[in-house]
């Protein structure tokens, strides 16, 4: 199935969205609800979207990116799993929350690979904080995008972006230490 995704990636380029969503809907969509329902389950109770809603939102972004060259599964699910966040993120931006107060949604950082200092931070926040990375980093935001966001291992981040394994984990470690120092500037004193 991996490779069918794969395939249907390279061999649907160019072609028109709706004929493209059509081959992909059956092999991506349980894992793309997945992804959803992960997401949701960090939102504050009573979210008003819904992991179908979500992915519904999500695939059709997916399908209508003309100008991506799809390096197959791993780089299609890290995109669809970025454009969630811009979903959640207008999301909660619409519904009036301030910069800073409101309702504030809460998400869980991999624990396996982030300190303690990243867990439960504010979407809004690490979204902030993820733009102010990308105009001094661009490559950090996007590895930080594809490790939290997107799940994906460094092995898999490296091959997205085209870079060695190493690169990825010194610029993961560096990206985690600055987030870490914005988010929560108190814990440096």
């Amino acid at each position: 199935m991996s490779s069918d995704l794969t395939q249907i990636l390279v061999d649907t380029s160019g072609e028109e969205p709706a004929d493209v969503a059509r081959q992909l809907m059956p092999l991506v969509y349980d894992e793309l609800r997945d992804l959803a329902a992960r997401y949701l389950r960090s939102e504050r109770k009573g979210h008003t979207l819904q992991p179908t809603a979500l992915v519904h939102e999500a695939f059709m972004r997916l399908v209508d990116q003309s100008r991506v060259d799809w390096k197959g599964r791993t780089h299609f699910y890290a995109v669809g799993a970025a454009a969630m966040r811009r979903i959640l993120i207008d999301h909660a931006r619409t519904r009036g929350r301030g910069k800073r107060g409101g309702e504030w949604q809460r998400v869980v950082l991999d624990e396996a690979e982030t300190p303690q200092e990243l867990r439960d931070v504010e979407l809004v926040a690490v979204h902030d904080a993820l733009e102010a990375l990308a105009a001094l980093d661009e490559q950090q935001a996007r590895i930080v995008e594809l490790r939290f966001f997107g799940g994906l291992t460094v092995e898999e981040v490296a091959h997205v972006l085209g870079v060695s394994k190493r690169k990825v984990e010194g610029d993961w470690t560096h990206a985690k230490a600055w987030l870490r120092k914005t988010l929560d500037p108190e814990s440096q004193t």
